[in-house]
């Protein structure tokens, strides 16, 4: 599995809308934390094949992170059938993973 770039809003609602886990990494080019934390995003994505992974740049698609209120990067969220579980703000792979592990 990898982490696929959403580019729009109307993908974004397409990837929340599926009855699988949905994390949504929101993250932006610049942001070093981001840089640091993507390999093990990429290693949870293969890891959890019962879940969708997705990443969107909040600079290119800030509809969507207004829209879900993102305030600092990274933030992931996890959603399930359009209502989003869990929000994970900060790179912090335990958690994310601890998160994840729970939804799926």
């Amino acid at each position: 599995m990898t982490v696929k770039d959403l580019k729009s809003v109307a993908d974004f609602h397409t990837a929340i809308a599926a009855d699988k886990v949905t994390v949504i990494d929101f993250y932006a080019t610049w942001c070093g934390p981001c840089k640091v934390i993507a390999p093990k995003v990429h290693a949870f994505s293969e890891e959890f094949a019962d879940a969708d992974f997705y990443k969107i740049d909040v600079d290119e698609v800030s509809e969507v992170a207004a829209e879900v209120g993102i305030r600092a990067m990274p933030t992931f969220i996890i959603f399930k059938a359009g209502q989003k579980v869990k929000e994970i703000v900060g790179a912090n792979p335990a958690a994310l993973k601890n998160a994840i592990q729970a939804a799926v």
